[in-house]
């Protein structure tokens, strides 16, 4: 296995396998507008290199080394072909097992594929059982690709240094609401990326007590502090998931808005 360490002149340094898929295919550039610094069969040596270079040049550098990234290290064994990725379990265990894996990425002759929030749904649309095994289970690594061409991963944002950048004035990141500050604030301490939906909602679970022990007491800042904190783990649960929590208040707010009923004892009930 070949890999080559590329520079996009001003823009970035990174690793890929297959430069023609991953620089020229996938992010946009000609033939002559990126450098192969080194290709090494080492991914020991050109992941130190990667690194190296990225903080010489003042380029965002990665949190973790590519020799240490997911992809490479990965405890999903997926099998890999031209036309396909094969998983290893039944379709009805598979989306515990993608979630347990966010953030891993492989490399595919139609280019460099991962899991999200976003792409473990596209992936669970279109999964297919295996006619040889129905333990195991695949996707057409095309039709993956090209969900790719029409779709952002990260849910309609797009990522500069791992930053949100879909909220901008006059060229700066502008948060337009309390969410986007909350999303911004996740995003770049790596929780959608390597983020877990369970641990988040055992989190919320956590939350909400601690704001019902405040209730209890008549802590008037521990009840604000805690009704906050249930935000913010709620924003980051939808993000994990895929959807913006801004479209499950619109949900919940269409269902309830026609809704009639009375008080009693203290509890609304509807009719």
């Amino acid at each position: 296995m070949i890999y080559y360490l590329y520079h996009i002149p001003g823009k970035k340094i990174g690793i890929t396998k297959d430069l023609k898929k991953r620089v020229e295919e996938q992010q946009g550039y000609n033939e002559g507008e990126y450098d192969v610094i080194l290709q090494t069969e080492d991914i020991d040596i050109i992941s130190k290199a990667e690194i190296s270079l990225q903080e010489a040049f003042g380029y965002r550098v990665d949190d973790e080394p590519y020799n240490k990234l997911k992809f490479n290290n990965t405890n999903m064994n997926i099998n890999i072909t031209e036309q396909t990725t094969t998983f290893p379990c039944p379709v009805s265990k598979l989306k515990g097992q993608l979630m347990d894996n966010i953030g891993m990425k492989w490399e595919t002759e139609h280019g460099e594929l991962s899991l999200t929030p976003k792409t473990v749904k596209w992936i669970m649309d279109n999964v297919v059982t295996s006619k040889y095994n129905d333990q195991r289970c695949y996707v057409y690594n095309r039709a993956f690709a090209r969900f790719y061409d029409n779709n952002d991963p990260y849910n309609g944002k797009t990522r500069t240094g791992g930053i949100l950048t879909d909220f901008r004035e006059n060229g700066v990141n502008m948060p337009k609401s309390h969410f986007d500050k909350i999303r911004l604030w996740a995003d770049e301490r790596g929780l959608y990326d390597k983020g877990d939906i369970k641990t988040q909602a055992l989190k919320l679970v956590e939350e909400v007590g601690e704001t019902c022990r405040a209730i209890l007491k008549e802590d008037g800042p521990k009840i604000e502090d805690g009704i906050g904190d249930c935000v913010v783990v709620l924003t980051n649960l939808a993000e994990l998931h895929g959807i913006k929590i801004e479209y499950c208040i619109d949900a919940a707010y269409n269902e309830i808005k026609n809704r009639t009923g009375k008080m009693d004892n203290g509890t609304f009930k509807k009719d």
